[in-house]
């Protein structure tokens, strides 16, 4: 009696219990549930006719539109493999990319089709290259073929651990390794989201985090399974945001830190009227305890963090409130949400360990490595055997983050484990140090670096982005946090940058930061 658990379960049971509400919102286009999946399976017959058969890659270069969020289901419902690629790369990346996966069908956006154009004599195993729009001689028309296809395709029989996707990570310092996301995986993680994060029937979620990145945290299937409607935006921009999210009656978004701190600092004349009660779900990299408290204190909006990564589907912690959250004042409160929290009842057991492997204390300074295993957990790396066995060959999978874990069993990320400064024998949080660099109301963004120091070994460095109209000084940010934090945590010298190197997905890239400026060591 048993079925397996795939994300496209949920399709199955919105569209026959909810297939007249709004699905899809894209520019002028709406489409009921029932039109999306039929929209789908037009596609799934015509991927069919080229040839798209179990475990054959399908790669995609394209933002947040509809035919992008298609592909999450009439790929995988034929058996096929998606590959959604971050449009923000170089054409190098995607020759990689779409070699290393031996995808045989590459769709393109309008806006990227020229850009595949240059490469298309290097990606000699691609059998069709689809245009999103914008078609020319030798692409395939997508808007034609799903209209001139049928309903009817051969739907394939899924087990829970066949592939679903295949999401490339970053590669910021070597090449981009392919994550093997199984149906399992993403089942369990948008389960898992909506124990946590329940969005009610009918209630709008805004496409502020691209699809791409990890399967949009899997919300292209977790919006679908709340009968949820998906509004799509093709660009973040802070005025649009705002705007779509007033137009639209938005209710849910998604956006990694470097977004909220572009809203949270949007002027009054960008961001117009903001309507509250916006749930925000934050994730990629720790956010400021300070941007929580303008979201929540000035806009009336709440954010609940999440933690994970693209090999764990992604989700793996969520900063769950607790009852006795709500007695703190909003700044104590603000500093509890920026904590990672505690497991999802889903994603399986999650571990603080030190270099012997044994679980740090839960005092809230003890440093470890965060490991995990559980049902959200990737398969592998596609390819890439030596790389899966190094990072979860022990059983238990390496994130590389390091973390402390409070006596309330609350996670906290201190900092990625190679991002760590160790001044004089103390470890420093560079993400201690920026949260506390962010409450300066000149400052807009702030990376903190380890530069070398002859006396101490190292020293933090900070790199700093005013924001407009505003002015400080060295000194001034220095005096700031030795006022805040123990004088050895402070910065010895700031940077003052126009904006800071980040990877496509918005992390920051601290390697670069390390390399550009090697002379500003301070003794």
């Amino acid at each position: 009696m048993e079925t397996p658990l795939t994300p496209l379960d949920f399709a199955r049971r919105t569209r026959r219990l909810h297939g007249s509400r709004e699905a899809v919102v894209d520019g002028d286009l709406r489409l009921s549930y029932e039109e999306f999946f039929d929209h789908c399976d037009r596609w799934s017959a015509a991927l069919q006719g080229l040839g798209v058969g179990r475990g054959d890659r399908v790669a995609t270069i394209a933002p947040n539109t509809h035919q992008q969020l298609a592909s999450f289901y009439a790929v995988p419902q034929i058996g096929g493999v998606l590959v959604p690629i971050n449009y923000r790369l170089t054409a190098e990346d995607f020759v990689y990319i779409v070699n290393h996966s031996g995808s045989s069908v590459l769709c393109v956006d309008q806006d990227y089709v020229d850009d595949v154009e240059a490469i298309r004599d290097r990606l000699p195993n691609v059998r069709h290259f689809v245009a999103f729009g914008g078609a020319r001689d030798g692409w395939l028309d997508y808007a034609a073929a799903v209209a001139s296809a049928s309903p009817a395709f051969a739907r394939a029989d899924v087990d829970e651990r066949d592939l679903l996707t295949i999401n490339y990570t970053s590669g910021t310092t070597a090449r981009p390794k392919g994550v093997m996301i199984t149906h399992r995986n993403a089942a369990m993680n948008s389960i898992g989201t909506l124990l946590h994060l329940p969005i009610a029937v009918g209630e709008r979620y805004l496409w502020t985090l691209p699809m791409f990145h990890a399967n949009g945290w899997t919300f292209t299937w977790t919006v679908t399974a709340a009968a949820g409607t998906h509004v799509c935006l093709r660009k973040v921009d802070p005025g649009l945001v705002f705007g779509v999210i007033r137009d639209e009656r938005v209710r849910w978004l998604c956006a990694a830190p470097t977004v909220l701190i572009s809203l949270a600092n949007a002027p009054d004349g960008v961001r117009g009227e903001v309507p509250p009660g916006v749930q925000v779900v934050t994730a990629g990299a720790p956010p400021a305890a300070a941007t929580i408290e303008r979201l929540e204190g000035g806009f009336g909006w709440t954010v609940t963090q999440v933690y994970g990564l693209t090999e764990t589907a992604p989700f793996i912690t969520v900063c769950a409130p607790l009852p006795e959250h709500e007695d703190l004042s909003g700044a104590d409160r603000a500093v509890v949400k920026s904590r990672q929290g505690v497991e999802l009842l889903t994603s399986g057991e999650l571990r603080v360990v030190d270099e012997a492997g044994q679980e740090v204390t839960a005092d809230g300074e003890t440093l470890g490595e965060i490991v995990v295993r559980g049902n959200v957990v990737m398969s592998g790396y596609y390819n890439d055997p030596e790389a899966t066995e190094r990072a979860m060959g022990d059983g238990w999978f390496h994130t590389g983050d390091a973390a402390v874990v409070h006596p309330d069993g609350y996670l906290e990320i201190r900092d990625r484990i190679k991002d760590v400064i160790i001044s004089g024998g103390e470890n420093i949080s560079s993400v201690e140090v920026e949260g506390t660099l962010l409450r300066h109301p000149a400052v807009q963004e702030a990376a903190i670096v380890g530069l070398p120091n002859e006396k101490w070994g190292e020293t933090p460095e900070a790199f700093v982005v005013l924001r407009d109209g505003q002015a400080a000084t060295e000194e001034e940010i220095i005096a700031f946090a030795r006022d805040r934090l123990a004088h050895f945590k402070a910065p010895r010298g700031v940077t003052f940058v126009d904006e800071l190197p980040k990877t496509a997905t918005g992390k920051i890239q601290k390697y670069v930061l390390r390399k550009g400026a090697p002379n500003l060591a301070r003794q």
